[in-house]
């Protein structure tokens, strides 16, 4: 069949935003629902399970200039609509944003500001559980079996116990956590709710939708008319779904747009990280990003992963190096910088759309939940080489649409070195990796000329013998280049 997707998502670099820990600001006059909370935790102390910073959106609206020149182009956010916990995944009201977000006002004039600069929104969907407190299954904790709207959810029987955990919960609810009962998706009002939701934020302006654990809601053609629904209203909306694993039954054009690519994560720390990956980090997710890998075995996973799914989808893919649901990169990776910079370097030189965690260009540091879900870290905290590292890589990318939209082929993966390119018409680009604590020398056979490095600080010479050019390349250890 013939799949279509997004065409700006194959030009896009994503910003992930985990808006109670981005930025905290205030509005410049009083509006209504604007509610400050007395009751926040410093912002640079260690973050906690329960406890609330109190980021907004008009601290992510003071922030679009710091956005627009690091060259993010999109922003994905976590959960932003009414709950009862800090990563607000628990939701309350899919109509209202938090009111400590600012509440839709802030909301409304942060979607404005955002698309005078050309920055796409894409909202996070958790449509498979709701919080207790989201009035349909409130009024069942109210009113027991006298409740209109049991068929909303699935009650195995009576009396159910949303809070007391000592006795059964009674109701089905996301991994037998009792604070976010399940949607029974069967009921044609519970899913005709969703698509409501799903078209009402995208008449309001937004660009798309990333869906939480989409794999879990199981019935037929849900998926599919969610597709269809979005799409009538904006055909361009991208919709990308949160499957680590193999993704090929959702991604065959009739339902996402593409998912978040853990399955370019796992190989890649894998390889630029190796025995440096801390394995207490990684050994808990499903991702696997270890046991360490030379650049062979490399080149097959990247390939495989290529091959899994249509051209269309490869450059929509929504690749990441870490998020919300990891330990952040630098700390995975024992605090070895190196490893953080040759990650970045496959990840903005790889087909599909690259997403920054919030706070990795600026080093910023953290395990699993709560710490790797820190406040953003003010300038003087900031590793500013990383940052330029950051920037740099993603203006290339923006300068060429080949790192964008070309092909991609591998020339040379042998122990700790790796060599491809990304082509698209005439424009052909070259990416060297040496992942050796040495410095390496290799010289490969090309079908064209190069003419200068864009990116590193290896040197390079080209030869022409019997008409076939030999590109050597001196990188430095633990290195990359980019060469056109």
């Amino acid at each position: 069949m013939n799949i279509q997707t997004p065409d700006w998502v194959k030009d896009a670099i994503f910003y992930q935003i985990f808006p109670d820990r981005f930025a905290m600001g205030t509005p410049e006059k009083t509006y209504p629902n604007y509610w400050q909370s007395s009751n926040l935790q410093p912002w640079e102390n260690p973050p906690t399970l329960q406890k609330y910073k109190g980021g907004n959106f008009w601290g992510i609206i003071d922030k679009l200039d710091y956005l627009q020149d690091l060259g993010i182009n999109a922003i994905y956010f976590t959960p932003v609509f009414q709950s009862t916990c800090n990563h607000r995944y628990h939701t309350h009201d899919y109509y209202q944003i938090d009111p400590l977000l600012g509440g839709n006002y802030a909301f409304d004039e942060f979607l404005k500001q955002a698309h005078q600069r050309n920055i796409k929104v894409v909202l996070d969907g958790v449509f498979n559980h709701v919080g207790r407190g989201f009035f349909f299954f409130n009024d069942i904790l109210e009113n027991g079996p006298h409740s209109p709207w049991l068929d909303w959810f699935k009650i195995e029987k009576w009396p159910i116990s949303a809070y007391n955990g000592a006795l059964p919960a009674n109701y089905a609810s996301w991994v037998n956590n009792r604070a976010l009962p399940q949607f029974d998706h069967s009921n044609p009002q519970v899913k005709e709710y969703i698509m409501q939701v799903a078209e009402y934020w995208l008449h309001k302006g937004i660009d798309g939708w990333r869906l939480d654990v989409p794999n879990e809601i199981e019935e037929d053609g849900f998926w599919q008319e969610f597709r269809d629904r979005v799409k009538a209203v904006n055909p361009d909306a991208y919709i990308v779904g949160e499957i680590w694993t193999d993704a090929t039954q959702w991604l065959d054009g009739t339902q996402f747009d593409g998912v978040m690519n853990y399955l370019f994560t796992a190989p890649t720390m894998a390889f630029c990280g190796g025995d440096r990956i801390v394995l207490e980090y990684v050994e808990q997710p499903c991702y696997e990003p270890y046991p360490a890998i030379k650049a062979e075995e490399y080149q097959q996973k990247i390939e495989k992963l290529l091959e899994m799914y249509d051209w269309e989808i490869n450059l929509t893919q929504l690749n990441l190096l870490a998020s919300h649901d990891t330990a952040r990169l630098l700390t995975i990776a024992g605090d070895d910088k190196k490893t953080v910079e040759l990650c970045t370097l496959l990840l903005l030189t790889f087909p599909g759309a690259p997403s920054i965690y919030y706070g990795d260009e600026v080093g910023l540091p953290g395990g699993f939940d709560p710490d790797s879900r820190r406040g953003f870290p003010d300038e003087p905290l900031w590793d500013k080489n990383l940052f330029n590292y950051h920037r740099e890589l993603i203006q290339l990318r923006h300068q060429y649409s080949a790192l964008r939209r070309g092909k991609y082929q591998v020339l040379f993966a042998k122990d700790d070195i790796y060599i491809f390119t990304r082509t698209l018409d005439q424009q052909k680009i070259i990416v060297a990796i040496n992942n050796d604590t040495q410095a390496q020398t290799i010289t490969i056979e090309i079908d064209h000329q190069i003419e200068q490095i864009l990116f590193g600080d290896g040197t390079f010479s080209c030869q022409q013998e019997n008409n076939q050019n030999h590109l050597t390349v001196a990188l430095n250890a633990r290195s990359g280049m980019i060469l056109i």
